[in-house]
């Protein structure tokens, strides 16, 4: 998959291994879930579901552009690796995944979890230092491949255009 195509500065989190980390663990555990027996669906459904909502934790918090905000979303993303950690335990000891799928997956998840930790320190280093800009940053348009854009309020005319003409009424 292309993650170059349409960035901008709110889709940064692509950018991040531990994103893609935990896109290819929610890809694998698709891979392994989606043959449970039906008695199972239900199973299968919240190991997915727990998955999936680690990237989504990691793009959600990078995407509130607060270091608070941000750290606590990679601490729900940790804690949801954690749970999908302990059903595939469960999984494992109840037979109902192979040895190899068990290993496959806990290897994905101990490179996600470890990454995860190293991003949550990091950003609480850049805390203790005061090294963090909680807004946007300035960048030329152009490096997304797109025109500068203007607000269309900037461009309607005052209040006092609006009175003197009144088709807009």
């Amino acid at each position: 998959m292309n993650f170059e195509k349409r960035k901008n500065i709110n889709r940064g989190y692509r950018s991040l291994v531990v994103w893609r980390d935990a896109v290819a663990f929610y890809v694998l555990t698709c891979e392994v879930f989606r043959n449970f027996p039906f008695v199972l669906q239900r199973v299968a459904s919240q190991q997915i579901a727990a998955v999936d909502s680690i990237h989504r934790n990691i793009a959600e918090g990078y995407c509130r552009r607060s270091l608070k905000e941000y750290l606590q979303f990679l601490n729900i993303a940790l804690s949801s690796a954690g749970e999908s950690v302990s059903g595939l335990h469960a999984y494992r000891s109840a037979n109902q995944i192979s040895e190899v799928d068990f290993e496959r997956l806990d290897t994905a998840a101990w490179k996600l979890e470890n990454g995860l930790k190293r991003l949550i320190e990091s950003l609480q280093l850049k805390k203790r230092m005061g090294d963090w800009q909680d807004s946007f940053v300035k960048e030329d348009a152009s490096v997304y491949g797109i025109e500068a854009w203007e607000p269309p309020w900037q461009s309607v005319g005052t209040s006092a255009d609006w009175k003197e003409d009144d088709s807009h009424a």
